[in-house]
């Protein structure tokens, strides 16, 4: 692995060249707000912050994309085919918790049964770059309770951490190593800036305080579908879908087809297992008819169904779903008390 140094006065520079060949995304402050977004000319990622409100997923799976375009020709129907996004991008300044978000969907999206193809290339042809977090950014950060860390590497192709006036860059995958191309100039990394890293690395796994047992509740939840616990959950939860659409690892969709005259588009857009036509089939029939089963699910699939077909939590432990909730709903709340029961 390739350690080099990037002096923060070069930064600017960087991310310059970088944006002659590819799209450059990160963090920029938006009014009150933190969002990870496509740089502008003349922006800049955000060097300090705690994290983007939203998260860098919907650049890897966006929120509405187009899958294939169609038209009609007399009694014959064309199909444009698959419509895919292939252009290069560069995710700057992606922390920890959401870069590991993209091996976790990597997981679904990128199996050798079922493959995404809309997923797979736009992956393919995504740097990112994680920036480890020197402390936890916020109360609610669990990543270390769901197997991540505030310095885990997993998702990223170059890893950077701050060590003071310059950040220390492991250009861990192939992808990683050919900004080396564009970014020539760096100096190597030396032993003291490793052991900076070292230090800083024990200093932040330290700083979470919130430590669910999220690995002990799944032999709950294997043997109590039915258990009363699931009729207190959802009392407060307005159905908003809130937690779903900021979530780095919530992936449910919906397909569409829209037309006009003899032209259509297939889309895919987010959908939410939150919502109460979610499930509703075309008969009427809701197997889901009540917030209960959907929250019954929300905790299942994160916690055991996605363990049972994968060997992961399917949760990173980032808060945003705690933090913004807009009535207080704690998923680490609830991962506790299911450990007691």
């Amino acid at each position: 692995m390739e350690k080099k140094l990037i002096p923060k006065g070069q930064l600017v520079h960087l991310v310059d060249k970088a944006k002659k060949h590819m799209g450059v995304f990160g963090p920029v402050k938006q009014e009150d707000y933190v969002v990870f977004r496509p740089l502008q000319e003349g922006e800049y990622p955000l060097p300090s912050f705690g994290n983007a409100r939203n998260a860098p997923k919907e650049f890897l799976f966006p929120p509405r994309e187009v899958m294939m375009i169609y038209s009609q020709r007399g009694r014959d129907m064309v199909y444009g085919g698959e419509y895919i996004q292939e252009n290069r991008a560069l995710l700057f300044f992606v922390r920890p918790c959401d870069a590991r978000s993209f091996v976790l969907l990597d997981m679904l999206f990128d199996q050798e049964t079922y493959r995404d193809p809309y997923y797979v290339r736009r992956r393919a042809a995504t740097i990112v770059i994680t920036l480890a977090c020197n402390k936890a950014p916020y109360k609610a950060c669990f990543c270390t309770a769901v197997g991540g860390s505030p310095v885990s590497a997993d998702g990223a192709d170059i890893f950077l951490t701050d060590i003071g006036d310059a950040y220390l860059a492991e250009f861990i995958t192939e992808k990683g190593r050919g900004l080396l191309e564009i970014w020539d100039e760096l100096p190597a990394a030396d032993d003291e800036a490793v052991k900076k890293k070292e230090n800083i690395a024990k200093e932040a796994i330290d700083s979470l305080e919130s430590k669910p047992p999220a690995d002990k509740i799944k032999v709950f939840l294997d043997r109590n579908f039915e258990h009363p616990f699931w009729d207190t959950i959802h009392q407060r939860c307005l159905k908003c879908g809130t937690c779903t659409y900021l979530c780095p690892t919530c992936h449910c969709f919906d397909i569409n087809d829209e037309t006009k005259k003899t032209n259509g588009v297939r889309l895919r857009n987010w959908d939410s297992c939150m919502y109460p036509t979610f499930t509703q089939m075309a008969s009427g029939h809701n197997p889901r008819p009540t917030q209960k089963e959907r929250w019954r699910q929300r905790v299942m699939h994160k916690f055991k169904y996605y363990v049972d077909n994968f060997g992961a939590i399917s949760c990173v432990g980032c808060g945003r779903c705690v933090i913004l909730c807009p009535v207080n709903i704690d998923i680490r709340k609830i991962i506790t008390e299911i450990a007691q029961l």
